[in-house]
């Protein structure tokens, strides 16, 4: 759990606790009770030199100056948790005070009290307490307000006036006072108000909008001077604290830590390096530095811009979004075409539109310091159906048609729900994702029947569609559901039902924009974007960490959600009849977001909440769908530059109809064709650099891969290859040693990925790979299936004697390279015997293997892999009796406890404990004072993800018969990955593996770095050593990595200042990386 704070602390041993900017916490492992997690990471912050007596000014005061924190306006329906939360905070200050107290005014209140009253409680209790500096943490509490209300704006404006009476009272009667206000909310809105709970309308944007609304407002009041004395100020935290239902356990303690993180954050005085977007697996944890020590108010940071709109959108620069439209020829068709192939633009009688709020146009009339108006839907306004005006002051797709046909109808007018008659033909709902498009579809056809203003049957209708945006801001919340192809099969029934019952229409199908470069706009803190409401309205897009595995697979998930929509349409399905089709506008494939001269994302064209899109937008997005409708198949523009101009085509006297795949002369693909049967997992390889050294190397860390003459292994069945090629059960049992990722060198790397068949392409005559079935050519494979890290050892002595004994190999001059993967059966089994398979005695069996080759094999690189997380193999089903039966029987402690049970919170933590004692082995200093040896962790399996098929459900192909065991599939994902982390210097190895099998996943060593990266020679300047580190810190570090709940603070902050006394420095409080790390 701790094991990045265990790393990073003995890499930096020679400085010892010089911090950087922020300490990153991993706020998703808490697994711990509540006792343990009651003494969290208590030397986060090292002190700073305190001034000699205590601040005489609310605007200069630090934590060490709080003697209490009292709280104010706790819900009394999560009391529990917000307890837990401020108790949190106040252990952070006991960093600076460790007397520093917590009281709830009106804790043992079992009735509702206001605000006022439990300010007049708290000012009787400190009426003597004159001199000492007070904490106040006031909670405004949202959920007293429905975001649904059709008064909103008055319902917040008596939760503010509450805050408002509750800070007059306490600034009249209070000394020596900070007072933070802090927006509360439960998310359980569903639970008071009664229109939370109808399904039509959004109600994630609903929330947001009024927690904004709360924000915006309580900033208008707090920035009035009147607040801002010597002795008293009040500050709003610019962030409001969102307690989201979960029935985890796990979960509840990792949000209640990532909430507590976020209020100390917002307490401390701004720094530069603040993050913006914030990654889920660690956030920014700043420390009081030496230039801004303070806690923040608003005299000592008026540079604070977190989460406020008002001021910082971009004028519109044209409020005037009409279009002048270059066409002369605007007639419709001599008579009434009979084939939706012969559509001219006047011959148009209806339009209509399904899809989300993007179509119902919600925020696109914003004023842009008003983010309440977002929730407004400004159907008139909207790109593909809005009606409002004409074209020269409103450009949509329906005014530009009205110039062709002036009786054109369907279009909406104005504000107002799906449901208004203003809305008409204007069907889309805010929220929706692809699974509403069939209700939205039978309602627009129900619709289109039975209004006299529509001939159904003989008027020809343009129909567009835009969908998924929802679905892909969910996906990692349920990948399955929101996977590729079950979106867009959603998105195929609502097509099949218009095909069926609509004639005479052309469809257009939008295709899903980029959404992706939507974080320019919040990664530039500039802005003032709200960052956190747009985490509540599309939380997969903010929250992977720029650069991480899950951005990747994000930008991934796009592209295929736009490819399975081109694969929909150009199956031909919607072309079986000559009045009607679909055709796919792909204008928004590729996004280029609008920038302002100074190179920063320009917010104009976006509503007040940086998620919506303005009308600016609006209008772009209407003409580039025109241009698209005109464009033939096969040759469409897909990249829209929201900075440059359009000009809008017209019909030509060649091709005067809207362009479809017919006449286009396009053809369509049909279906992909069936790819036929895998025949192997082998690998290209493409490196050209593979030559040897001119000369031998002394040196394990100047080692080429051709310089490597013999490799060996040492595990379990994972090593042994144990059912790697079953088709059986029957088979399960045998050892195919032969394909074993880490030695195995059956065949060739064209047909067989291993990590000795990558070597042959340096060295053809690389010894001690294992060939075959069974035992008859193990090589240098002295894995045995069912081992323990107890067995190594004794697989160590083997290796040695066996290498030695072998006539091919010199055992003084050959280079060797051992790969060591063990821990999954002592994982397995972990319940039934917890004494000898806990990490301590891992740890020491590990170090005792790693001791015996350190001391008698020369010329060696040892690989230790980490254990890979097991969790995920929960997740792995499949219809048969190797899945059901013989998988829990194999790793019964992971696999047979229930999901909240506390046998598997148990069980992961030591998960984690047992890769936490692996990397430690990287970073200390036992195998260094010899040239021609290292140690080096390999990563890939630290956070392992399960692979995923189409349907975005576990890949079983990838697993033996058991789904507990690789295939010989898996094998071949694992030696690409192993060997691609050999070529990635320390602390920059991928830590996960994408098992994607691709042919071309295999990494070359470079002409800068031709060498097999060692921790020495992955930072040449300065290579890491903990010689500098004393034994009793370097010892009391590894026990703390496992026990880090249970010490004391004073323990550790002694440790530490003993540790930077010696060197003779003084440290100041900087950042500290440290992922992974709990409470």
């Amino acid at each position: 759990m701790t094991r990045s704070a265990l790393l990073i602390l003995a890499a930096l041993a020679g400085s010892c606790v010089q911090f950087a900017d922020a300490v990153n916490v991993d706020v998703g492992q808490d697994n711990l009770s509540k006792e343990k997690t009651e003494s969290y990471m208590p030397t986060l912050c090292s002190p700073i030199p305190a001034p000699v007596s205590p601040s005489s000014s609310v605007h200069t005061l630090r934590p060490v100056d709080i003697s209490a924190v009292y709280v104010l306006g706790t819900p009394i329906s999560r009391r529990g948790e917000a307890s837990r939360i401020v108790s949190r905070v106040t252990e952070l200050l006991s960093m600076f005070n460790p007397e520093v107290i917590t009281q709830h005014v009106g804790r043992i209140s079992v009735q509702p009290r206001s605000l006022l009253e439990e300010a007049e409680e708290l000012s009787l209790l400190l009426s003597n307490q004159v001199t000492d500096w007070k904490l106040v943490l006031l909670f405004a509490r949202a959920d007293s307000t429905c975001a649904c209300s059709p008064h909103l704006a008055a319902d917040a404006k008596v939760v503010v006036q509450e805050v408002e009476a509750a800070l007059e009272l306490l600034q009249k009667r209070l000394d020596h006072t900070l007072v933070h206000v802090v927006v509360w909310s439960s998310n359980h809105q569903q639970d008071k108000c009664r229109c939370m709970r109808d399904e039509s309308i959004n109600q994630r944007l609903r929330e947001a909008i009024l927690l904004q609304t709360l924000q915006d407002s309580l900033s208008h009041v707090l920035d009035d001077p009147k607040w801002h004395s010597a002795d008293f100020t009040a500050v709003l935290q610019s962030e409001p604290v969102i307690l989201e239902p979960t029935s985890d356990s796990d979960n509840t303690w990792s949000d209640l830590n990532q909430l507590a993180v976020q209020l100390w954050t917002h307490m401390l005085q701004p720094s530069t390096a603040e993050a913006e977007v914030i990654d889920t697996s660690g956030i920014t944890f700043p420390c009081p530095t030496q230039e801004r020590p303070f806690l923040r108010t608003k005299k000592n940071s008026p540079t604070e811009r977190e989460g406020r709109s008002s001021s910082k959108a971009s004028p519109l620069t044209d409020p005037v979004m009409g279009t002048e439209i270059p066409c002369t020829d605007r007639s419709p068709s001599p008579t009434t075409p009979t084939s939706v192939h012969e559509l001219r633009p006047g011959d148009v009688k209806v339009v209509a539109a399904i899809g989300d709020s993007l179509t119902a146009g919600n925020g696109v009339g914003a004023e842009n310091d008003n983010i309440l108006l977002v929730i407004n839907e400004y159907r008139g306004l909207s790109w593909s159906i809005g009606g409002d005006e004409n074209i020269t002051t409103v450009t949509t797709l329906p005014n530009i048609l009205r110039e062709f046909n002036p009786s054109l109808t369907g279009f909406s007018e104005g504000k107002g729900s799906e449901d208004s008659p203003q809305a008409f033909l204007n069907q889309a709902v805010a929220g929706a994702k692809s699974g509403d498009m069939v209700q939205q579809v039978r309602i627009l056809v129900e619709k289109m029947k039975n209004d006299l203003r529509l001939d159904f049957h003989n008027d020809w209708k343009v129909i567009t569609m835009f969908i998924s945006a929802n679905d892909l801001c969910d996906i990692c919340t349920d990948s399955i559901f929101f996977s590729p192809r079950n979106v867009v099969g959603r998105i195929r029934d609502a097509l099949d039902i218009l095909h069926s019952e609509v004639p005479r229409a052309i469809v257009n199908l939008v295709e899903l924009l980029n959404i992706v470069p939507l974080r320019d706009l919040h990664e530039d803190k500039t802005l003032g974007c709200p960052t956190w409401l747009v985490n509540l309205i599309c939380p997969c897009i903010l929250k992977p960490k720029k650069g991480s595995s899950e951005l990747q697979k994000i930008n991934d998930l796009n592209k295929a959600y736009q490819h399975a929509m081109r694969e929909l349409v150009d199956s031909g399905r919607y072309d079986t009849h000559d009045n009607f089709t679909v055709v796919l506008q792909p204008f928004l494939r590729e996004v280029v977001l609008p920038k302002l001269a100074d190179g920063r994302p320009d917010r104009s064209y976006f509503s007040p909440d940086c998620f919506h899109l303005s009308q600016k937008a609006h209008t772009i997005m209407a003409q580039a769908l025109w241009n698209n409708m005109l464009e033939p198949v096969g040759n469409k523009t897909f990249t829209q530059d929201f900075s440059a101009d359009i000009d809008l085509k017209c019909p030509s006297k060649a091709n005067p109809f809207f362009r479809t795949a017919v006449n286009s002369n396009y053809t369509y693909p049909g279906p992909p064709p069936t790819p036929s049967p895998t025949t192997n997992w082998g690998s290209d390889f493409f490196c050209v650099n593979t030559a040897p050294s001119n000369s031998v190397p002394t040196s394990a860390h100047r080692l080429r891969p051709a310089d490597i003459k013999v490799v060996a292994a040492l595990g379990d069945s994972l090593t042994t290859g144990f059912g790697a090629k079953a088709k059986n059960l029957l088979q399960l049992r045998t050892e195919y040693r032969g394909v074993s990722w880490s030695i195995g060198g059956d065949k060739t790397l064209e047909t067989v990925t291993t990590l000795p068949n990558i070597l042959k392409k340096f060295n053809p005559k690389i010894k001690g790979v294992s060939k075959g079935q069974g035992k008859q050519q193990t090589g240098f494979n002295m894995a045995v299936s069912g081992a323990k890290i107890a067995g190594i050892p004794a697989q160590v002595r083997r290796l040695i004697d066996t290498m030695k004994n072998d006539t091919t190999v010199d055992f003084e001059n050959d280079w060797k390279l051992v790969t060591l993967f063990i821990g999954g059966n002592d994982l397995c089994q972990y319940c039934n015997d917890r004494a000898s398979m806990s990490p301590q005695n891992y740890s020491h069996h590990l170090k005792t293997s790693l001791d015996m080759l350190y001391k008698e094999v020369p010329k060696t690189i040892v690989n230790i892999l980490e254990i890979l997380q097991v969790e995920g193999l929960r997740r792995i089903k499949k219809d048969s009796i190797g899945c059901s039966v013989l998988q829990k029987f194999v790793c019964p402690c992971f696999l047979l406890p229930g999901e909240d049970s506390p046998e598997l919170a148990e069980v992961k933590r030591i998960n984690r404990e047992l890769q936490v004692v692996t990397e430690k082995f990287m970073y200390e200093s036992l195998y260094d004072d010899r040239e021609d040896f290292a140690v080096v962790v390999q990563p890939f399996f630290k956070n392992s993800i399960i692979p995923l098929d189409a349907d975005g459900r576990p890949d079983t192909s990838y697993f033996s018969q058991d789904c507990f065991h690789f295939s010989d599939r898996g094998h071949a994902d694992m030696a690409s990955a192993l060997w691609n982390n050999m070529l990635e210097p320390v602390g920059k190895k991928q830590t996960y593996s994408n098992f994607t099998n691709s042919r071309n996943n295999i990494k070359c060593p470079s002409e800068e770095h031709p060498y097999i990266f060692t921790k020495v020679n992955s930072f040449p300047s300065s290579a890491i050593s903990t010689d500098n580190l004393p034994v009793w810190l370097g010892a009391v570090l590894a026990v703390s990595g496992f026990l880090m709940g249970l010490v004391s603070p004073c323990l550790l902050m002694w440790l530490c200042l003993c540790c930077r006394a010696k060197k003779g420095k003084q440290s100041m409080t900087t950042a500290v990386e440290m992922k992974d790390t709990l409470f």
